[in-house]
């Protein structure tokens, strides 16, 4: 979107160099390849030069921010860019950094933010543009846009409607980002209000069927894409199989079996073959 609006006739801005994570390795063994990112494929199709788009390790690497500072950047603008930036990087900008984060600051600052609000139900979220500090998504908020959360929506569908919503809400701040009146305008955010929202983990994506309804359906949503969400199944041999996908409110649609592709339920039950599961109850921790 940015590299988008930087092209149009009478931009106020150009996009004068792109940083991303590295490439990560995809296939198995030995014939694993660094595979770039979304973020360096579209720099790549896009005006930027080669040697202006940057993939260093990490944030504070000394040579890549030698390259910054002799770009004298204006701005700097992330959107889950992953890393910690060092002062260092912050001093560079002569109007400083701003950060795309996917929640109403101060509520779920970290790592996943979209996830996490899934998770707990709300029934609104948005997308903020703030300032970077040292302390994680803990700047002055210069915009903000509240979302309505469908009861269906899944956070990879809802990650991207609120990347895209704050694309928009940056572009139309930028004004007074190059009238030196955004960091005056910005506001800080509500310590007492504060909420995080820690990184996934895959151990996390395990259902457990003594919780209510609503909150297996929240997680499902919150966990789709990874690290999903899973339970363990025993298998017997009975004249009548797949007793287990009418939960009373919970339905399920979808299954995806150890090393199988996702599939409708009615798919799965057919292949039982006389077969019935049973759902392996938790252990209480």
């Amino acid at each position: 979107m940015l590299l988008d609006a930087s092209e149009q006739a009478g931009s106020s801005f150009e996009v004068a160099a792109v940083v991303t994570q590295p490439g990560k390795p995809k296939g198995r063994g030995n014939k694993s390849i660094p595979q770039p990112s979304p973020v360096e494929v579209a720099a790549r199709g896009a005006s930027i030069a080669a040697d202006r788009i940057w993939t260093p390790a990490k944030a504070h690497d000394a040579e890549f921010l030698e390259q910054l500072a002799l770009l004298h950047p204006d701005l700097c603008v992330t959107a889950a860019y992953g890393n910690i930036l060092p002062q260092r990087f912050l001093d560079i900008p002569r109007f400083g950094t701003l950060n795309i984060h996917p929640s109403l600051l101060p509520k779920y600052r970290g790592a996943a933010p979209v996830q996490r609000a899934l998770q707990d139900g709300v029934a609104q979220t948005g997308v903020s543009v703030a300032f970077t500090v040292r302390a994680m998504d803990a700047g002055p908020v210069l915009a903000q846009e509240v979302v309505d959360v469908g009861q269906e929506i899944q956070a990879p569908e809802l990650l991207q409607d609120l990347f895209k919503r704050g694309g928009r809400l940056l572009l139309d701040n930028l004004d007074s980002v190059w009238e030196a009146r955004a960091a005056t305008l910005a506001k800080p955010q509500d310590e007492s209000q504060v909420t995080h929202a820690a990184k996934l983990t895959k151990e996390e994506g395990v259902l457990d069927f003594r919780q209510p309804a609503h909150a297996l359906h929240a997680k499902v949503r919150a966990f789709a894409g990874w690290p999903g969400t899973s339970h363990p199944f025993v298998m017997e041999d009975a004249n009548n199989g797949g007793q287990l996908f009418n939960m009373k409110v919970l339905e399920i649609l979808e299954v995806q079996p150890v090393g199988k592709k996702i599939m409708p339920v009615k798919a799965f039950v057919n292949g039982l073959k006389g077969r019935r599961l049973f759902w392996q109850p938790l252990h209480q921790s």
